[in-house]
This record gives structure tokens, sequence and C-alpha cells, in this order.
């Protein structure tokens, strides 16, 4: 119920935050506003403000909503109101009324990251996990342990970390540039800090996908390797594991962290059958050796074990807190940080150069609304402002059913001194719908792929 009720929530505030610009930047341009409407189908409400030429309406079908102006183009209009007309307007104030939405939920998104920086934020500490053997990381020196103090560019100052989150955004962009990323780390037993280079630059665009932080060797941040909650008729409850063991060893290989204690329970199977290993274990002061069969599991086209335990501790949390101009620039940073990166992996989607697999529709987005509302206000508005980016950065794109589809009409007419004529714009708008069509399809066949998987 929470995913559904945070879904809605998160399609009706972008989708009113979306229109409510349209509609503001018509009213300043003298426009005749008819209908302001969140949502299609039946009306669940419908009110018109004293004095208003508006009528406000909340449609059943949140997923989507439109501003119907007066426009000659879609009925009579009376001679006296001709001025107020859509279509009578000059191309400048044409053009800011329909930018003006998309740049409302990019302005939403700088003010929802600035607020979480105001009000502060728990993160997980940018502390490295032991990276994937043979990794881009375990090539550069990683090891595990590191406190990661500063991030840059190749050729670039470095700029202070204060999360993994705050890692996470270096390495996606270091992925897309095709650049080398340097970082500053740090460990408790040395005191001199060091450098490793990440060599991303040898990342092809077409392994950006979620896939992309296990080639790094960089999957998340330093977790305990503890066993947590243990599923009934489990593997790891028949083999005798409780909650709280801590995992010192399995055979002869010395297990550090629940990064690694996850790979070496997902690689215990040879020739399609699960590998019965000896665990030492830690419980409550005392060392006992366990006999530990894992399950198999279908994991995309290979066989992985399960033990059917929450495996892993909490990471360190970091709170972090941003002064009034500082949050705001923040956010701002962020914004066009994301806007960047969004329409970087859109240009390699759409030239052969990226995964379409990185392309995620209503089902993902319903998935991260649940669990970004069940850890707290926080995660749920910072995953507010990511969408509302995605969204503000998808609309401004020039494909002829969205605004910015729009703009690039304007600009045609601009260049001519004449707009386009009907009989294009409808072969256009017939194969925009096509096209976005074909993109909602692939990403639900992604989000069913990545749920049943």
């Amino acid at each position: 119920m929470m995913t559904v009720l945070a879904f809605l929530l998160a399609l009706a505030l972008l989708i009113a935050v979306h229109e409510y610009g349209h509609y503001r930047m018509a009213v300043a341009c003298g426009v005749k506003v008819l209908r302001f409407s969140i949502g299609f189908g039946p009306a669940l409400a419908r009110w018109r403000p004293k004095g208003s030429s508006t009528e406000f309406v909340l449609g059943a079908f949140p997923l989507g909503g439109y501003v119907k102006m007066l426009d000659q183009r879609e009925g009579e209009v009376a001679a006296d109101e001709r001025h107020l007309a859509f279509n009578t307007q000059s191309l400048r104030a044409r053009a800011a009324i329909v930018a003006a939405g998309p740049l409302a939920n990019l302005g939403l998104a700088v003010l929802l990251y600035a607020v979480v920086g105001w009000s502060g934020v728990q993160e997980a500490a940018a502390i490295l996990a032991s990276p994937e053997v043979a990794s881009i990381a375990a090539q550069a020196g990683v090891v595990g342990g590191e406190r990661v103090e500063r991030a840059g560019m190749d050729g670039q100052d470095l700029q202070p970390v204060q999360s993994y989150d705050d890692l996470r955004r270096w390495l996606i962009r270091g992925a897309l540039e095709g650049r080398d990323v340097t970082l500053e780390l740090a460990t408790k037993e040395q005191a001199a800090r060091r450098s490793a280079r990440l060599r991303l630059s040898e990342i092809q665009a077409s392994e950006v996908t979620p896939a992309l932080y296990r080639k790094i060797g960089l999957t998340g941040p330093l977790t305990q390797a503890l066993i947590g909650e243990v599923q009934a008729d489990s593997a790891a409850q028949r083999s005798g594991l409780r909650a709280g063991d801590r995992v010192l060893r399995i055979g002869a290989d010395t297990i550090s962290d629940g990064h690694q204690l996850r790979e070496h329970i997902r690689a215990s199977v040879l020739d399609g059958r699960a590998l019965t290993q000896i665990w030492s274990v830690q419980r409550a002061g005392t060392t006992l050796e366990l006999e530990v069969t894992p399950e198999l599991r279908e994991d995309g086209a290979q066989q992985v074990g399960k033990i059917g335990a929450y495996v892993g501790s909490a990471p360190a949390w970091v709170t972090i807190q941003r002064g009034p101009i500082e949050g705001l620039w923040l956010g701002a940073q962020r914004t066009w940080d994301m806007s960047a990166m969004s329409l970087s992996l859109m240009g390699k989607m759409l030239v052969g150069q990226a995964s379409l697999k990185n392309l995620s529709g209503p089902l993902t987005i319903a998935d991260y609304a649940g669990k970004s509302a069940s850890q707290g206000l926080s995660s749920y508005l910072l995953f507010l402002a990511v969408i509302s980016v995605s969204l503000g950065v998808l609309n401004l794109l020039p494909l002829p059913v969205l605004d910015g589809g729009h703009l690039m009409y304007y600009l045609w007419e601009w260049l001519t001194g004449t707009g386009v004529s009907q009989a294009w714009m409808d072969r256009l708008q017939r194969g925009g719908v096509v096209l976005l069509l074909m993109l909602m399809l692939i990403a639900l066949f992604n989000d069913v792929t990545r749920l049943l998987g």
C-alpha cells in the first residue's frame, strides 16, 4: 500500500508542478486559460475560483495533466478575445509558455535538493568495501576499508566527498564522459593519504548499465560480515546460522566484510550444484564451525548461491547539513549534474553507444517510490528530486509530442519566418507518438525483467 500511495503522490506532485509552470507563464503572458487539469478521465473534483476564467479539475487517473488555453486552432474565438488566444501571441511568449513546464520541474528539483541539505540527511559514509576481483578498483590498488576523502576527474582539482552517494556521482560521470577518476583515500592504519586512479576511460558507453558498479568493483559501502534476519526453512537456518553471527572464514578464505561474504555465497556453485563449505563464525564470543550448503537460484543466465538470510550490517552513516546559500547552490549543482548526465546517457542510447536497459518505466519508479518512502522523508524527497529532473529533461527532448518538440517547431519558425505546416505537423506528431510508445514498451519490458530477475 505504501508503494502505491508514494507513487501516486509523486505523480500528482510532479505533474501539478509541471502544468502549473505552463499555467503561470500563460497567465503572465496574457493568455486566457480555460482549464487546468491534473489527471484524466472522470472528474473527481472541479472548481472555479471567484473572478477567475480557469476551471480547475482533478481527474480520476493521475497519469498526466494538461492546461487548456484559448486557441483559434481548437475552436471559435470571439473577436474581442483574440488577443487572449495562445496562437496569437508572439513567438517569444509561446516558447516561454511551453518551456515553463519542464523548467518548473527542474526548479522543483533544485528546491527539493536544497530542503534535504538544509534539514540534514543521513547518508552512507564513503568507506569502500573490498572490490571485485580483477575489477578496475582492484587494479587501482583498492583493498577495502579505505575512506574516500576527495575525488576528481583526470586533470582537475580534487573535490571533497562527503558520502557514498557523492562517490557514485563521480563514478557515473566518469563512465559517461569516458574519463578517469582519481580518489584520495585514507585508512585508520595509515596517517598519510594515498591516491587511486580508476581507469573509467576503459569503460565503453554501452557498458553503462545497472551492472556498471560491479565492473568498476565498487558495488556499495563497507558493511560488516554479519548475518541478519534468517528466513524460516532456508539454507541458513538448516546450517545452524543465526542472526548476529559474524563470519570469519569460509574454507581457507578470510572474510573481511559483507560484500566479500555475499560474493562467496553467490560463487558457491560448481557444475550446476551448490558447494558445501565450512564456515567459521563468531557467536557470543565463541568461534563455531558450521557446514553451509547454499541453495541454487537463477540470476539472469547464470546460477548463483543464496542462503535465505540478510547478509551484511548497516553501513556507517554520516549526517550532512547545509547552510541556506550552500544548500541552494548544492541543489542547483546537483540538478545541473543530473540533467547533464541524463542528456548524455539519452544521447548515447540514441546512437547505440549505451544500453537501452537504462530505461526505467512506471513499475521501477513505483518500486523506488515505496522503498524511498519507507526509508524516511529525506530519502523520499531525494527520490522526488531525481524523478523531477528526469521529467524536466525528458520533456525538453525534441520529440514532436513533448514540449521540446513544440520548441523545435518554434525554432523552425524563428529561422524561416513561417510556422510548420499543418500537414507536416500531423506527420511529425504521429511519428512522435509511435516513438514514444516504443520507448514506453522498452521501459516496461526492462521493469518486468528487473522485478522478475
